[in-house]
């Protein structure tokens, strides 16, 4: 059954297996936005992104402007990379409008088979510890797979902005 982890190093080989699925395309909660993935081949480097993504949670931790304190969770299942999680502890006005609290991608060989609304699920109540009490989910437009999983999952559809649907979870 896949479980959500704290990012560990000890998943470097099907971690770069899952990522090169994805082909260059956008991986949303993955933050390896800044990492070239020619460079994540090296262990030392590979393990210096694990720790980044570790860091990004604590608030005290260097980011980029118009960043937040972000929780990065892996989806895995036995020694098997399957996607990444991110949950954003809190909304500035961009996330507000296009990103949300939660992130997530599954890898395109593990997708259909109900991992992304598992993590979503094992999700919320994390959220719910970081003091989030209604969390802000989005997705395109045209992605009926995501709208599934919101949906799955309690999201209440607020309105469409900019080509992305939001949609409202409580969780307290």
């Amino acid at each position: 059954m896949p479980l959500l982890i704290a990012p560990d190093v000890s998943y470097h080989s099907s971690w770069l297996e899952g990522s090169a699925e994805f082909d260059g395309a956008h991986r949303d909660g993955g933050g390896a936005e800044d990492w070239p993935l020619e460079d994540l081949k090296d262990a030392q480097s590979f393990r210096r992104f694990v720790d980044a993504l570790l860091n990004d949670a604590l608030p005290e931790s260097p980011r980029k402007p118009g960043h937040v304190p972000c929780t990065y969770l892996w989806i895995v299942e036995g020694d098997t990379f399957l996607g990444s999680l991110a949950i954003r502890h809190e909304l500035n006005d961009a996330l507000l409008n296009q990103g949300g609290h939660i992130g997530y991608s599954v890898r395109p060989s593990a997708r259909r088979r109900g991992h992304a609304a598992k993590a979503l699920a094992d999700a919320l109540p994390i959220a719910r510890e970081l003091g989030i009490s209604r969390v802000l989910l989005t997705c395109d437009e045209n992605n009926a797979g995501s709208r599934g999983t919101i949906e799955k999952n309690g999201g209440v559809y607020e309105d469409t902005r900019n080509g992305k649907r939001r949609y409202w979870v409580a969780v307290a």
